[in-house]
């Protein structure tokens, strides 16, 4: 009889919760530190997730301003930042991760790492990827994580070891740093062994400064052939992500014909300044945003899918 009714009273609870954060409205955090690593009821699509009390229940008050504190926080920093919306939250990874499959007319053989532009998932959801490292600029750490907003690093050596320590506080932030080549050379124009050298040397530059040889490859430009996918396989690489969309300060370019953003889509972008284009990183996050946003989609962190 004791358990029933514990059972029964966590049910109502978590009803109450969902009232709750349905008044609330979008923008909510996934999670605040009382409920961290408990399981997430899984949302409608598009809606934020949210992490609900278990095992022994909160008080719905308590949870309630917990909701109310993190919604306001999101709030103010989309104001600080000057964002037209507060970014959606996307929903709790998925327990089981969907199988990736190179994309048709994209892949080099059996056996060799996946090439693809698009996660398949069905929820609205889109991963954010910058590329090579050029621009160092402060005022992005500070940005994405005041808005909580999850991102992917694939970097050049020849352009990251200025600053390596920059990146180390990306890492610090719990953005994943993976492999885009030591020099960006064109591989397709260069020998297996020349390629080899790229996508390997860079694996090790990055298990020497941040501890791990990273499982994710972009080829520079996007461009590789056999050779590229079997060098990066034959250091470690299990994937290598392209692209659906690209982000600028002043526009967006698209891959597909629609010139839209699908479930699942990658969304690339670079770490560059004034001195390359139209405006500053914050202002390429404000305009990449207005768009995910606008279009109902959530920024969601890649590695929790692959």
């Amino acid at each position: 009889m004791t358990r029933k009714w514990g059972t029964r009273r966590r049910k109502g609870l978590m009803a109450l919760a969902l009232l709750l954060v349905t008044a609330i409205g979008s923008g909510c955090a996934t999670s605040d530190p009382a409920t961290t690593g408990r399981k997430a009821a899984k949302p409608a699509p598009g809606q934020p997730g949210q992490v609900l009390p278990a095992g022994p229940a909160r008080s719905i008050a308590d949870y309630a301003e917990a909701i109310r504190r993190a919604q306001t926080a999101r709030v103010a920093a989309a104001r600080k930042w000057r964002l037209d919306k507060v970014p959606l939250v996307a929903p709790a990874p998925p327990a089981t991760k969907p199988r990736i499959t190179t994309r048709k007319g994209f892949g080099a053989g059996p056996g060799l790492p996946p090439v693809f532009t698009t996660v398949p998932v069905k929820e609205r959801v889109v991963f954010l990827t910058i590329d090579d490292g050029a621009e160092k600029d402060p005022e992005l750490l500070r940005m994405m994580t005041e808005l909580d907003i999850p991102y992917s690093a694939f970097l050049s050596d020849y352009l990251a070891r200025g600053d390596y320590g920059y990146f180390k506080k990306m890492q610090d932030r719990g953005v994943s740093l993976h492999n885009h080549t030591l020099n960006h050379r064109y591989l397709p124009g260069l020998s297996y062994a020349q390629q080899r050298r790229e996508i390997c040397g860079q694996q090790d530059v990055i298990k020497k400064q941040y501890g791990k040889r990273p499982p994710l490859f972009r080829p520079p430009y996007g461009n590789y052939n056999a050779d590229t996918l079997r060098a990066a396989r034959s250091c470690g690489v299990k994937a290598v992500p392209l692209w659906a969309a690209e982000a600028f300060p002043d526009r967006m370019e698209w891959r597909e014909w629609d010139r839209d953003l699908h479930p699942g889509d990658i969304v690339l972008t670079h770490f560059r300044g004034r001195e390359d284009w139209k405006g500053s990183m914050p202002d390429m996050i404000r305009r990449v945003m207005k768009t995910i946003t606008d279009k109902g989609y959530a920024v969601a962190k890649l590695e929790d899918y692959l």
